[in-house]
């Protein structure tokens, strides 16, 4: 039985649907989480940042992190990044794809690697 496939992320964010149509248009069967309407937990941050690192779930590219504080922004570690990540779901780069792996942000030949290997 393959582990079911989860798609993280903000339903009006632009990189969200094209990673959804993707999906639609391979066929491939998944549920979306929105961070918006269903918030995310540490356990999921956490078990994401032991894979990929919290470097690159961090969207420090948004306009959410850009318009922090420059204190908040500085020496960042994990904690920190965690904190931040759990009080604005936004600065979590979008999508997160839970497909027996973790894949963090959309390629188009990244996700077709992925669903090849399923």
């Amino acid at each position: 039985m393959t582990t079911p496939v989860v798609i993280y992320g903000i339903k009006s964010c632009d990189t969200m649907r094209k990673a959804r149509t993707w999906l639609d248009e391979h066929g491939v069967a998944y549920q979306f989480h929105d961070y918006k309407s269903q918030g995310i937990d540490a356990a999921h941050l956490k078990k994401w940042m032991d894979v990929v690192g919290w470097e690159t779930l961090l969207n420090r590219a948004g306009t959410t992190f850009r318009k922090l504080p420059e204190d908040q922004k500085t020496n960042l570690d994990a904690t920190k990044a965690l904190a931040l990540m759990l009080a604005q779901p936004s600065m979590i780069k979008r999508p997160v794809l839970e497909a027996g792996s973790v894949v963090v942000g959309f390629k188009p030949e990244l996700y077709a690697q992925t669903f090849a290997a399923r």
